[in-house]
C-alpha cells in the first residue's frame, strides 16, 4: 500500500440541504463531486441563490483536476457557473446531465470555454491518481450515477442521490450487481445519501403513480393541468403517455417546463406522437377535455406560471371553474405557505385541486431512498467506513446510527458535517482539521452579484441609491385601493424633487393596481412584487438608478 494520506472534504451540503459540493484530494490532485445551489432562507433578503465558499479551491487552484457530476438537479450543478468562472477545469457527466448543464453555463456566458466530458454508467475514466467508475442508479431525475472512485488506498463509493427503483419507467435498471462485486472486492468507504433516513420501509418505484394517473385522467371532464418539478421527466413522459392514450393535446407553459421537455425529447427519452403538440396559444381551439397542461411552479414561486394562471394573469393557461389541477410533486419545507397560498386561489377559480396528500395510488413518489433500500446499499458493499452525506444533521445523525447497528456490515461509522477534513491512510481514518466553508449569497437580478456580506450591501445599496416605499391602503374586506398611493423616498436626491416625477411614479404604482384582479391585490406577496418590479423599470428608465424598493401594504 502506497504511503500517503487521502483527503476527503465536504464543501458543502453536510448539515443542510443543498449546495452539495466534495473534494476528494490524494498528494498534489484534487477532483470535486458536484457544485450544488441552495435557495435561500426568507431572512436572506435579496438574495436568489445560495453558492458554498470556494475558499478551499482558491486557496488550492494548482491542485484542482477536474469536476465529476453524479446528475442533473440544482442542487448539484446549480454553482457551476462560479466555479468555473474562478477554475476552467474539466467537467464530467452523463449525456443528460450535461445537457442542463450547457443550457446553464450558454446562460452565463461560459459555455465556449468550458471542457464538457460525457461519461457512461460501467465505462471507466482517469483523473490524475484516481480512476471513477461511473454505476447506474435510479432517481427522479434521468440519467443519475454513482462514483466508484478507486483511490492508491482504497475504493471510495460516492451514491449520489437515488432510490432503488425495480421498475423505473426509462427501463435503464439501478446497477445492484456492481454494488455487489465492490462489496466482494473491498470498499475502503461509502459515502450514502440521508434524504429521506427518516422514512421507512422503502420509496415506491416511479411507476407506482401512473395508476394515478390513469384514474385522474378518467376522471377529469374539463382541461387538465399537471404541475410537477421540470426536471422530473419519468413524470412528464407518464403525463404525455395518459394524454396520448386519453385522446388530449398536450401543452407546455413555462420556460422552464419547456426546455426540460426539449432536452428530455432531443435525447429520447420522451417520444411525442405527431400532432400531439400545441402551442398553448391553440388550447382555447379544442374542446376542454380534449387539452392537457404541462405547466411549471409546483412550489408556489410567485411568478411561476401556475402561480399566475391561478390568480387568471396567464396570457394563456386560464383555469376555469370544473378544471383540474395536478401537483404532482412534494411540498419542499419552508414553500408550504406559498403553494397553500396558490391552491387556496385554484380552489376559488373552483377547480379540482389533487396534492399528495397520502393516498394511495400517490400523485407523486420522492426519488430518494428510503430506510430499507440504504440498508441494501450498506449491505451489498459492507463499507469499512460509513458516512452519511447530503442532509441535515438530524439526518446524518440518524443515518449513522442505523448504519452502525448493522455490525456485520459497517466497519466504523465516521460523522462529518461540511469543512471537516476526513483523512484516510494506512492506519485508518480520522478528522484531522477543519477548512474554510460557508455560504456565498448571490443577487442574479445584479448579473450574478455576490451578496459578500447582506448588511454591508444593503448599506452601499442605501447610500448610493437610496430606498423607496410605495405605501398602498387596501380595504381588506373589498380589495379596492382606498386612496392615491403614497411614495416615500429617502436618499434617492437629484431630480425626484419635482412633482412631475411624483405624479408619473404614482401613476405607475396605481397602473399596476389597476391592471391587477382582485385576487392579486388580497395575495400581499403577489401585489408587491408586481409593484416592486413595475416600479424599478420605472426609476432605472428614468434616472438610471436601482433604489431599495420596498412596497408596505396598509390593511384598512
Amino acid at each position: 500500500m502506497p504511503a500517503g494520506k487521502l483527503q476527503v472534504i465536504p464543501l458543502g451540503g453536510l448539515g443542510e440541504f443543498g449546495m452539495n459540493c466534495m473534494a476528494i484530494r490524494w498528494g498534489d490532485d484534487i477532483i470535486v463531486i458536484d457544485a450544488g445551489l441552495m435557495f435561500p432562507e426568507a431572512e436572506l433578503l435579496g438574495v436568489d441563490i445560495v453558492v458554498p465558499d470556494l475558499s478551499y479551491l482558491l486557496e488550492n487552484r494548482a491542485h484542482l483536476r477536474a469536476l465529476v457530476l453524479t446528475h442533473g438537479h440544482e442542487d448539484h450543478i446549480g454553482a457551476l457557473p462560479w466555479l468555473l468562472s474562478e477554475f476552467n477545469v474539466p467537467v464530467y457527466g452523463t449525456e443528460f446531465t450535461l445537457a442542463y448543464v450547457e443550457g446553464k453555463l450558454e446562460e452565463h456566458a461560459l459555455l465556449d470555454d468550458a471542457v464538457l466530458n460525457e461519461i457512461k454508467a460501467g465505462e471507466r475514466f482517469k483523473i490524475g491518481p484516481f480512476t471513477i467508475n461511473p454505476i447506474q442508479v435510479t432517481h427522479s431525475l434521468v440519467d443519475c450515477v454513482a462514483l466508484a472512485i478507486h483511490t492508491p488506498i482504497g475504493t471510495l463509493i460516492h451514491t449520489g442521490d437515488f432510490k432503488v427503483d425495480p421498475t423505473p419507467t426509462d427501463n435503464r435498471l439501478f446497477d445492484l450487481h456492481a454494488f455487489a462485486e465492490y462489496g466482494k472486492e473491498g470498499v475502503l468507504a461509502l459515502f450514502q445519501d440521508s434524504t429521506n433516513v427518516e422514512r421507512r420501509g422503502y420509496t415506491p418505484s416511479e411507476r407506482a403513480v401512473r395508476a394515478r394517473f390513469q384514474e385522474i385522467f378518467a376522471r377529469a371532464e374539463r382541461r387538465l393541468f399537471i404541475s410537477c418539478f421540470s426536471s422530473s421527466i419519468h413524470r412528464i413522459k407518464l403525463a404525455v403517455d395518459q394524454a396520448f392514450e386519453s385522446g388530449r393535446k398536450v401543452a407546455l407553459v413555462g420556460r422552464s417546463m419547456t426546455e426540460s421537455f426539449e432536452i428530455a425529447q432531443d435525447l429520447g427519452y420522451i417520444d411525442v406522437p405527431d400532432g400531439l403538440l400545441i402551442h398553448p396559444a391553440q388550447m382555447r381551439d379544442f374542446p376542454p377535455d380534449k387539452v392537457c397542461v404541462l405547466i411549471s411552479g409546483t412550489q408556489g414561486e410567485p411568478m411561476s406560471a401556475l402561480s399566475r394562471a391561478a390568480v387568471d394573469n396567464h396570457k394563456h393557461a386560464r383555469i376555469q371553474p370544473g378544471d383540474t389541477v395536478v401537483l404532482s410533486s412534494r411540498i419542499i419545507p419552508g414553500n408550504e405557505k406559498a403553494i397553500y397560498r396558490v391552491v387556496d386561489h385554484l380552489f376559488r377559480r373552483e377547480a379540482h385541486v389533487i396534492y399528495e396528500d397520502g393516498s394511495s395510488p400517490p400523485v407523486h413518489v420522492s426519488g430518494h431512498a428510503s430506510q430499507e433500500e440504504l440498508k441494501l446499499i450498506i449491505n451489498l458493499v459492507k463499507p469499512r467506513y460509513f458516512i452519511p452525506i447530503h442532509g441535515e444533521y438530524r439526518q446524518l445523525k440518524l443515518h449513522g446510527e442505523m448504519a452502525a447497528a448493522m455490525h456485520n456490515s459497517v466497519g466504523s461509522v465516521m460523522l462529518i458535517e461540511s469543512g471537516d477534513i476526513l483523512e484516510f491512510d494506512e492506519l485508518g481514518a480520522r478528522k484531522a482539521g477543519k477548512v474554510n466553508v460557508g455560504r456565498v449569497c448571490i443577487d442574479s437580478n445584479s448579473v450574478g452579484e455576490v451578496v459578500e456580506d447582506l448588511v454591508i450591501r444593503d448599506r452601499r445599496h442605501l447610500s448610493e441609491d437610496g430606498i423607496v416605499l410605495p405605501i398602498i391602503a387596501i380595504n381588506k374586506l373589498t380589495g379596492r385601493v382606498e386612496t392615491s398611493p403614497e411614495i416615500v423616498m429617502r436618499g434617492f436626491g437629484g431630480s425626484i424633487s419635482d412633482d412631475g416625477f411624483m405624479d408619473a411614479a404614482r401613476r405607475t404604482v396605481m397602473n399596476t393596481l389597476e391592471s391587477s384582479s382582485d385576487e392579486e391585490k388580497g395575495d400581499y406577496g403577489m401585489i408587491k412584487e408586481k409593484i416592486r418590479q413595475d416600479l424599478k423599470r420605472f426609476i432605472v428608465k428614468n434616472t438610471s438608478r436601482r433604489p431599495l424598493i420596498m412596497p408596505v401594504i396598509l390593511e384598512v
